[in-house]
Order: structure tokens, then sequence, then C-alpha cells
């Protein structure tokens, strides 16, 4: 990496609300470029099981939700997306503004093929491409997938789309492939009046702030975790 790349990375600092936000990148941590694309199923995240962080140097899983969506449920408790299973994705783990060219979020990550565990909870900075250029996205990894390929960002956003696994019927009374197409999600921000108020916000950023880009490419680089993201997963 640069230096002039890691200098800038350095001097991003500002405010969320009264708290200060800083952008610290892990020495010899990951980097390079990598794809993205967007999902919104509604399953337990697979950084929610305590197993899946052996080797991660992680203690406290991903937290998941109850149906609501907001109350945390214990991490023993099966997928929703499985038979008998009560556990959920929680909606505030959505994409959130920071500033005009910052916001922050989680994601499905691989950084090898397929699923990949490895890197549960960590934190990446994610530099866009192509119409949004100019922006960046703080990301905690809380998932991963079978169907996701090396240096794969799956962005979580409500509205994203179901993709293989679909939890949001049964959580929220979706539509059988979920809320538009089940992979892609809805077209267009008029489309977020149809999910949970819960989730509407997180629905608009996709046309809002990440102005409807359709799975830019981006270059990445591993940070230290932000309390920001910490204090919404739980996870560390």
């Amino acid at each position: 990496m640069k230096l002039s790349a890691v200098l800038l990375v350095l001097a991003v600092s500002a405010y969320v609300g009264a708290q200060e936000l800083d952008i610290i990148p892990v020495v010899g941590g990951l980097s390079g470029s990598g794809t993205t694309t967007r999902y919104w199923d509604c399953c337990k995240p697979s950084c929610s099981w305590e197993g899946n962080l052996n080797g991660t140097g992680k203690t406290i899983p991903t937290r998941s939700c109850a149906a609501d969506g907001e109350t945390t449920i214990d991490p023993d408790t099966l997928s929703g997306c499985g038979d008998g299973g009560t556990s959920y994705m929680c909606t505030d783990q959505e994409p959130f503004v920071y500033n005009e060219t910052i916001t922050l979020g989680f994601v499905a990550a691989s950084f090898t093929d397929g699923a990949d565990y490895s890197q549960c909870c960590s934190c990446m900075l994610l530099s866009f491409s192509e119409q949004i250029a100019n922006k960046k996205m703080v990301v905690q990894v809380t998932n991963t997938g079978s169907d996701l390929s090396r240096n794969h960002f799956d962005i979580a956003m409500p509205g994203g789309g179901v993709g293989i696994f679909n939890g949001c019927t049964k959580q929220w009374e979706a539509p059988t492939d979920g809320w538009g197409d089940r992979y892609g999600g809805v077209h267009s921000i008029e489309d977020c009046e149809n999910l949970p108020e819960k989730l509407q916000e997180g629905c608009k950023w996709r046309f809002q702030w990440f102005e409807g880009a359709d799975n830019p490419t981006v270059e990445f680089i591993q940070i230290e975790c932000p309390q920001q993201l910490i204090d919404i997963s739980g996870c560390i």
C-alpha cells in the first residue's frame, strides 16, 4: 500500500453525532481489490455463532435478534432460516451515514472462496469505484456465505435481495422471494415503502447516499474496528 494512501486514511477523522470516528489501518492487515454485491436475508449472521469465532481472536459473537429485530437473543438460538429457529439479523445492522463521503455498515465477506469465517468481526475500509468513486464505507464482517468469491463483500442493506436463504418471509411476512428480486432486491426508493418501517431507512440509503450504485468494485484495507460498529454488533 502506498504511503500517501496510508496518510490519507489516517487523516480521516470526524464526528458521528458527538462520537469521533478514527480510521486506523491494521499493520500487516488485509488489503487488495474486491467486488461487492448486496443482500438482506434476515437470517442469523454466521459470525453470531460462537464456534465460528475459533481462531479469529474474537470472543463475543455478533448480536442476533428475536423476530422484532431489536431484542438481543442467546447466541445458541437456531437461525430463523432453519427449522424451528427464532434468531434473525438485527435491524440496526443496516448502513448509516457518517457524512457525504463516508458511511458505515456491515457485510458478509469472503477472502478465499466460499464460506470464510477467518475474518469474522474484522473491519475494512472500502473505497468505491465508478459512479461513487469519491465515497468510502467502513464495514464490519458479520457474515459469510458459500456463494461468495475471493475478496467479495456482500453489503447488508434492507431490500437488497435475500439471495440463497430467505428469513424475511418468516420474520416480516415478506413475499416468497423477499422484497423485489430474490437477487438484487427492490428497484426504486419508492419500493422501500413496502418494507417494515424499521427497515425503510436502510433501504432508502441505497438510493440516497449510495446513489443506486450497482455492485461497484472496491479497493479495501483492514482497519481497527471503530466503536460505532462494535456498539451495534457487540462483536469483540
